[in-house]
């Protein structure tokens, strides 16, 4: 091991920042477990979100990571606004001592994949940093590769010198002092409790912490929203419910929220963009704990009519769920003679399938999870689909009951409605639900010939793909509504939200010189477009979702 770099480092600079932008909370926990390893690489770092510093504040410190989400089609995260305009300013400051690299959280099924991320780091190279690791995109299954990057970027932040000079040669001293500093304290962990020979209960309790807690309010009498914000002490251990309760009895006793057992699924709510069952959940597991407090964002389910406060009516998913009629109609089926009497049999196989499309503790949490469904009146929901798509794929399930849901899944308020899987996605563990939905989506298409407008959509989307390699938005505007289809949407509205800019983030219309000035070009851009809070938007908006992945 070379000890030139650590020896002579060991009591010189060795400060760190940290900087995330977070939407959802993703890149905050990255940034959070880069403070925490840091010190293995003789490290101090200072973890901050963008809109806890100014700018002219990065020019301090000659070792920066960042770890940053991207929002909608392609903006900073809320938190990254404030600062990124600050940064594009001309008279932002050089960065050029500064050694960098970045970590960029995003979603492939949008066109701007990771562009918050890719921003930085072409930003902090234009000004003349130095990237000592290369920038690592990740999807949203981040884990494994932000894993690695964070262990090669922060060898790298080691090996710069107190004079701001990156040591490239010391890179793979810094990870054998990580490494044996890992193994040191395995090492005296297992010498000091393997004597132990009595096994003791573990104690899960936390000490308290100074939590921020912001919460929506709703008032129904004055038809007034808005927000209360308490700084309390919590042991990190109680529950989210436990909280929202003592805050009720002890802050305001106004506050509404569904109370209930820890696994109640009427209790759903968003903590800092997670939808959650309050009763399930730490509030130490909320957010990441730094300068020894957390900051909780608390708001009802979108996608429901709000009741007052963070209680909204799930009553539209009942009536969904009574207009699929999900429950069971038999087959006459073979079985097996049992000690317990007859038993019918299945393949090991699907009954794993059934179970998987199944297990989800929440109807009104994956209800919530879809883009669609506080757009669309008729669509039934994901939860009330994929119930219907487990029983359609049930052996036990009658040849005429089978019929039935396939008509509701085919019909106008089935899985046809469904715009963006990759939303449902990402509030998940796994991707079962997900690809679930979509072998339905595929399913229904198939069966119907891919005939009428979301059929049609579908298939001239695929054959633009299939021609040009690559998906263009000015090529699908024009390939796939054509000359008539641009006639009709000058009778039907769509054109003119196009012009005047009705779009669902807020975010800017045009981009570049795509729209009205490089031809061959449409008027905006398509997915803005298709985005829109609009009467049967999500018949179309399927072209831009994961369905290419179908051929």
């Amino acid at each position: 091991m070379s000890t030139g770099l650590i020896g002579v480092n060991m009591s010189a600079d060795r400060s760190l920042l940290v900087l995330f932008g977070s939407q959802s909370g993703n890149a905050e926990d990255m940034a959070d477990q880069i403070g925490k390893a840091a010190s293995k690489y003789n490290l101090e770092a200072t973890v901050k979100g963008m809109d806890e510093v100014k700018i002219a504040d990065l020019t301090n410190y000659s070792r920066i990571l960042i770890t940053c989400s991207t929002w909608g089609e392609g903006e900073q995260p809320d938190n990254a606004e404030d600062l990124w305009l600050d940064a594009e300013a001309d008279d932002s400051p050089s960065m050029a001592k500064c050694n960098f690299s970045v970590l960029a959280l995003g979603d492939s099924s949008y066109e701007f994949y990771c562009e918050s991320g890719k921003q930085w780091d072409g930003w902090l190279e234009s000004k003349g940093a130095t990237r000592v690791y290369q920038r690592v995109d990740c999807d949203v299954e981040y884990e494994e590769p932000a894993a690695s990057w964070l262990t090669e970027a922060l060898a790298c932040m080691g090996a710069v010198d107190d004079d701001g000079v990156f040591q490239a040669a010391e890179v793979d001293a810094m990870k054998n002092a990580a490494s044996s500093s890992s193994s040191a304290s395995s090492s005296t962990a297992t010498e000091s409790t393997a004597p132990a020979v009595e096994l003791s209960t573990p104690d899960l309790k936390s000490e308290s912490m100074q939590v921020e807690v912001s919460i929506f309010r709703y008032d129904p009498t004055t038809s007034s929203t808005g927000k209360d914000t308490w700084v309390c002490a919590f042991p990190g251990h109680i529950s989210a419910l436990e909280m929202l309760r003592t805050l009720k009895n002890t802050q305001d006793g106004s506050l509404t929220f569904r109370d209930g057992t820890a696994d109640d699924p009427s209790t759903a709510i968003s903590i800092n963009g997670r939808y959650i069952l309050p009763g399930n959940c730490r509030i130490d597991s909320l957010a990441p704990i730094r300068n020894g407090g957390i900051r909780i964002r608390i708001e009802p389910l979108p996608g429901f009519e709000v009741i007052r406060d963070l209680v909204v009516d799930t009553w539209s998913l009942e009536q969904n769920r009574e207009i699929s009629e999900p429950w069971m109609v038999a087959a006459t089926r073979t079985g097996v003679n049992t000690p317990q009497g007859p038993i019918g049999t299945m393949d090991s196989q699907i009954a794993d399938k059934l179970h998987s499309i199944s297990s989800f503790h929440s109807a009104e949490i994956l209800h919530a999870s879809s883009d669609a469904t506080p757009h669309s009146n008729t669509y039934l929901g994901p939860s009330v689909v994929l119930q219907s798509w487990a029983r359609l794929n049930d052996p036990r399930s009658s040849a005429s009951k089978r019929a039935a849901l396939q008509m509701v899944l085919d019909g106008e308020g089935g899985i046809k409605s469904e715009t963006d899987l990759a939303s449902i996605r990402r509030q998940g563990k796994t991707t079962t639900i997900h690809d679930s939905l979509l072998e339905c989506k595929i399913a229904t298409l198939s069966r119907d010939g891919y005939r009428g407008r979301h059929g049609k959509h579908v298939w001239w989307y695929t054959l633009s793909v299939k021609s040009s390699g690559r998906v263009n938005d000015t090529m699908i505007f024009r390939q796939v509504l054509g000359p008539i289809g641009l006639m009709g949407n000058l009778f039907s509205g769509v054109t003119a939200r196009m012009a005047l800019g009705f779009t669902r983030t807020g975010g800017s219309m045009f981009y570049d010189m795509l729209a009205l000035v490089a031809p061959p070009a449409g008027l905006g851009k398509m997915p803005k477009q298709f985005n829109a809070s609009v009467d049967k938007h999500h018949e179309v908006v399927a072209i831009f979702n994961e369905m290419d992945g179908r051929f």
